[in-house]
C-alpha cells in the first residue's frame, strides 16, 4: 500500500510585475489612495545594489500627459499591446 506524502517543497512565488517592465510599455499604477492611472514608461532606473532591478520608472500619464517619477512597486499591471 502506498501513502502519498505532501511534498516538502513549496510552490515558487511569481515574480513581481515591475521586474518585467521596460521603457516603451504601458502600465497601470496603483496610487497610495487606492486609485489607479494608466501611464507610458519613458525611463527605468535601477537600484544601487543591483542596477538590473528597477527601482523607479519615469512615466507619462495617459490622461493628462504629465511626466512623473514613480516607485517601481506601485506598478500592478502591464497593459498588452493591441
Amino acid at each position: 500500500m502506498s501513502i502519498d506524502h505532501a511534498s516538502g517543497a513549496s510552490t515558487p512565488k511569481p515574480d513581481p510585475v515591475f521586474l518585467h517592465v521596460k521603457a516603451g510599455m504601458a502600465v497601470i499604477i496603483r496610487n497610495t489612495d487606492k486609485t489607479w492611472r494608466m501611464a507610458d514608461v519613458i525611463n527605468v532606473i535601477g537600484s544601487a545594489k543591483n542596477p538590473k532591478v528597477p527601482k523607479f520608472f519615469q512615466v507619462t500619464y495617459v490622461d493628462n500627459h504629465v511626466t512623473n517619477w514613480v516607485n517601481a512597486d506601485l506598478v500592478t499591471h502591464i497593459v498588452p499591446r493591441v
